[in-house]
């Protein structure tokens, strides 16, 4: 049996942290490339701070899905990001290929959690800045 045919464990604490970041939104890595033998797949954790938000960005040619394990997030897109959609706690979302958007934490007091899934990779491409005021609903703690 190969090294590369056993199950690997990432354990609470020793998660990468050289992931590509943007902003208030945090991202660990649990699998992927990095860290692991894992080389089509990245799986990680992604925080949110109360009031906070990403900065615009896209996952390139990756296709992401996420996870809502704790509180309320809002994920803002289209033409200077007007539109949104809102999750909760359970709920998953897909994020397709390139798609500009901003994840935020809509509560001022409670952190916002998702486990998020990515393929081929962790790909984060930073996009210029919004203000605030433009996304709506979205206030800072």
């Amino acid at each position: 049996m190969a090294k590369d045919d056993v199950p690997v464990v990432t354990r609470s604490g020793q998660e990468d942290t050289g992931t590509g970041q943007s902003g208030g939104a945090v991202r660990i890595s649990g699998v992927g490339p990095q860290h692991t033998p894992a080389t089509k797949i990245w799986y990680g954790k992604v925080s949110n701070e109360p009031g906070y938000r990403s900065l615009p960005h896209h996952h390139g040619e990756a296709e992401t899905g996420g996870y809502v394990l704790k509180g309320k997030g809002r994920i803002w897109f289209g033409p200077n990001y007007s539109e949104h959609v809102d999750l909760a706690e359970g709920d998953f979302v897909f994020v397709p290929p390139f798609m500009p958007h901003v994840e935020g934490n809509m509560s001022t007091t409670d952190e916002l959690v998702w486990l998020t899934c990515r393929t081929p990779d962790n790909i984060v491409v930073n996009l210029d800045d919004v203000d605030d005021s433009t996304l709506d609903g979205y206030r800072r703690a």
